[in-house]
């Protein structure tokens, strides 16, 4: 239309008698504008699920607990230095074919992909400098112990068919050279002094001297052929029994005798007696690369460790106003260890009363929901206690649903000791690892209709960070009313927070172990046990702590952002349905969202 004006009256009628053929001239650069958007992004969901298919059997752990039942018999070893440069060689290659991808073409779900592939392939090389591979196992996560805990058959290892049980019955052939690769892999981070901190490695011992056992049928990864379904034929049975003794007896057994013996006589004597990565190689700077990865963000350890702070001093503000309301009168740092000295706080007798009062809050949290979220999930959450097998070296959390709907989402609490079982952080508990918490998004996930990569991959910072802020719902949906639930909720915070001073202190200030126990024992009251175990783990996942926090501040600083924005129109359901709507995405994107949101109201 411009064209004509310029053009003046005289040649109006000439343009308007060609119009036609103008509307065709505009119709096939549209055509091709088009066709060359749809080859853009047929060209980014190809490269997203070739980047996905190669992560997932490089991890096929990984993919089983993301809902991924496609490699359930396969077990990878991708600590297997040749495995580690086929894989960091193929996302060289990925992020080479994904920069070609004109990322103007394509539409906004496809954008967001693009921006997020780009982010998990950046960290990944970015971490590719860093040998992780000679650390391939602590007490905190190893291939040996996952396994045992799937032989349950209530974890995200399916056990309920015959071809499952053979799916399982692989994987365990296949950990002997695992654990093999491991024990060359730790000799190797001898030589090179990438060793793990000492105490954290005495926990794992017991674990991996555990797990070896006198006879194959006394072993752990035998649990299946008893609990073996009755449905099964008596030639399966007997087939199936026979495979996993001669599996385990002639595998497996003593690969797990030699892990155990090197770990006593050539490992342990051999860990440092640092805290924290800083110590390492290249210590400093492998540590702020794990920053950015697990917050998805470019803040350093130094303003990590400040935000810390400032949020350890707000949250001891509210412990001031809620101690004297639960008949508290000393100083507020030292409310929480006089909570967990109160026999009131502790009224179990049998853990089925712990997992009654988590179903009763439950139906309560159902009927509050509504008002607050428009998008859920389908997918059903279940609450069950963690099975004897596993409850000794697990803590609460949450499973998702596999995609077939063979198993709904499952928040699985952990009760060694109901008479020490403390009540007053239940509720917030409830609402991190159930709903609204991780089945609210991680359930939702799979429902999305997102590429692979992102409906079984994601990031520590949103996924955390969305489940601490959803504790923080308890206040709308009035389940903090009474001053124990809140404090629970406060204490709960705290840890978060606190975990932000430790972890930046000890692996980028110098701090030690014990000086880490100390403030986790001024801070949140906890016993020199309780401390320790806490900062052992963090000991050895440098960085993952801090996701919790980081994730949280970012979504509660987005909808006060909205919020003041919007005014009046502001509606809380649009917010958690633009936070959750797509999936899990670095805090940058998300940020990136909720403002073209905020605009797009105005």
């Amino acid at each position: 239309m411009k064209a004509i004006f310029k053009l003046g009256a005289l040649a109006t009628a000439a343009l308007l008698a060609s119009a036609p053929l103008a509307a065709s001239g505009a119709a096939q650069a549209r055509t091709q504008s088009s066709a060359a958007d749809s080859q853009a992004s047929k060209q980014l969901n190809k490269l997203a699920d070739e980047y996905y298919d190669a992560l997932a059997r490089f991890e096929p752990v990984f993919a089983t607990e993301g809902g991924d039942n496609r490699f359930i018999d396969q077990l990878g070893l991708s600590i297997s230095p040749k495995n580690r440069e086929r894989q960091f060689a193929l996302y060289r290659g990925y992020l080479k074919r994904l920069q070609a991808i004109p990322r103007e073409r394509l539409n906004g779900r496809d954008q967001t992909s693009h921006d997020i592939l780009k982010f998990e392939l950046d960290t990944a090389l970015r971490l590719a400098a860093f040998p992780e591979h000679l650390l391939p196992l602590d007490q905190m996560v190893s291939m040996p112990v996952i396994l045992a805990n799937y032989a349950s058959g209530q974890g995200a290892q399916p056990l309920s068919t015959v071809k499952d049980y053979k799916a399982y019955l692989n994987r365990l052939s296949q950990l002997a050279p695992h654990i093999d690769q491991s024990i060359a892999n730790m000799r190797e981070g001898i030589k090179a002094g990438i060793v793990h901190p000492r105490e954290p490695m005495q926990s794992a011992l017991p674990q991996f001297q555990q797990l070896v056992a006198e006879t194959p049928e006394a072993s752990i990864f035998y649990t299946p052929v008893k609990n073996m379904p009755e449905g099964f034929a008596a030639a399966d049975r007997r087939s199936l029994a026979e495979s996993y003794r001669k599996t385990i007896g002639g595998k497996l057994n003593p690969a797990l005798a030699r892990l155990a013996s090197f770990m006593e006589k050539e490992y342990l004597p051999a860990t440092r007696t640092t805290a924290g990565w800083g110590a390492l190689p290249n210590g400093a700077a492998w540590y702020q690369a794990r920053v950015a990865a697990m917050t998805t963000t470019d803040l350093t350890p130094e303003q990590v460790h400040q935000i810390g702070l400032k949020e350890v001093a707000r949250i001891q503000g509210e412990y001031a106003v809620t101690g004297p309301k639960m008949g508290y009168d000393g100083p507020a740092a030292g409310l929480p260890r006089w909570v967990s000295e109160q026999p009131k706080y502790k009224p179990f007798t049998s853990d089925k009363q712990v997992i009654d009062v988590f179903r009763d809050l439950d139906a309560k949290v159902r009927t509050k929901l509504p008002a607050l979220f428009t998008l859920m999930p389908k997918s059903p959450l279940d609450l069950r206690l963690e099975p004897e097998l596993s409850r000794a070296t697990a803590s609460d959390h949450y499973t998702p649903p596999a995609v077939d709907g063979s198993r709904p989402g499952v928040f699985w609490s952990v009760v060694n000791d109901p008479k020490q079982y403390g009540s007053t952080g239940m509720v917030t508990l409830y609402l991190h690892e159930g709903q609204p918490g991780h089945h609210f998004h991680i359930a939702l996930v799979q429902e999305l209709g997102l590429p692979n990569f992102r409906k079984f991959g994601g990031n520590n910072a949103f996924t955390e960070g969305w489940a601490l802020y959803a504790e923080t719902l308890g206040k709308e949906m009035g389940l903090f009313e009474k001053p124990e639930d809140y404090f629970g909720h406060l204490n709960d915070e705290m840890l978060r927070a606190a975990r932000l001073v430790v972890d930046t202190g000890m692996h980028a200030k110098g701090w030690s172990r014990e000086q880490g126990i100390k403030y986790f024992q001024d801070t949140l009251g906890y016993s020199e046990h309780e401390a320790r175990a806490q900062i052992e783990r963090y000991m050895v996942w440098p960085g993952q702590a801090l996701g919790y926090k980081i994730g949280s501040l970012k979504i509660v600083e987005l909808r006060k952002r909205a919020e003041a924005a919007m005014g009046g129109r502001f509606s809380l359901q649009k917010f958690h349905e633009i936070v959750l709507g797509e999936g899990t995405l670095p805090l940058a994107v998300l940020e990136t969202k909720v403002d073209r949101w905020i605009a797009e109201s105005k």
